[in-house]
């Protein structure tokens, strides 16, 4: 499935480097969303990217994460974990642009691209699923993945606070969220399972 998605969204995204009309189209913009009834642009945003950077690195974490918790997913659901994962990826599309959407949805010039928010809920699973497996901040230096987490979520909150880039942080930290909170609801062992793993800990 990791795989699958990466190849549409590799493909789409390169389509509309070179179409604007096609990232015109498809992107996500509150304002067109809520008074046009362009319900597309809640899913077809997150297939597109703004330039080669962004969809690299998207697609590069998604596949460093994302084919880790597929695996976990199948053993966790047996012949549902393919289903799940699907649900938790575009599940996190639809949710996390939602305080975006809300308080966006007068401003015609507001527009995001990227599969941010959706890659967000994928790391964050697998941050659940195993807390203190390392994960390397800023691609350099590892830390247990809870650590990362945290930082991620002040990180993201703070900058969502002040809207001073061209980042929808909040969309980041929505995405975050869903990815820790939607595998709970299928199981609510694995919050146990992952308190347990905390409590493990050994300096």
């Amino acid at each position: 499935m990791t795989i699958v998605i990466i190849a549409i969204t590799t493909l789409a995204s390169i389509l509309a480097f070179n179409t604007p009309q096609l990232l015109y189209r498809y992107q996500f913009n509150p304002y067109q969303i809520t008074h046009r009834k362009q319900y597309m642009r809640l899913v077809s945003h997150a297939f597109l990217h703004a330039n080669w950077p962004h969809l690299i690195i998207n697609m590069l974490v998604l596949l460093s994460f994302g084919q880790s918790v597929e695996k976990n997913f199948t053993l966790l659901f047996n012949s549902l974990g393919p289903l799940f994962y699907l649900l938790l990826y575009f599940g996190a599309i639809l949710v996390s642009p939602i305080y975006s959407l809300i308080r966006n949805r007068n401003n015609y010039m507001y527009n995001a691209v990227g599969a941010s928010g959706a890659v967000s809920a994928v790391v964050f699973t697998s941050i659940l699923l195993a807390p203190l497996s390392q994960i390397y901040f800023f691609a350099i230096i590892p830390i247990p993945g809870i650590l990362f987490a945290v930082l991620y979520l002040l990180y993201s909150w703070q900058l969502s606070k002040h809207n001073r880039d061209n980042i929808a942080h909040d969309t980041h930290f929505i995405g975050a969220l869903y990815g820790l909170i939607f595998p709970i609801i299928l199981k609510p062992d694995l919050f146990i399972y992952f308190i347990q793993q905390l409590t493990s800990f050994q300096f």
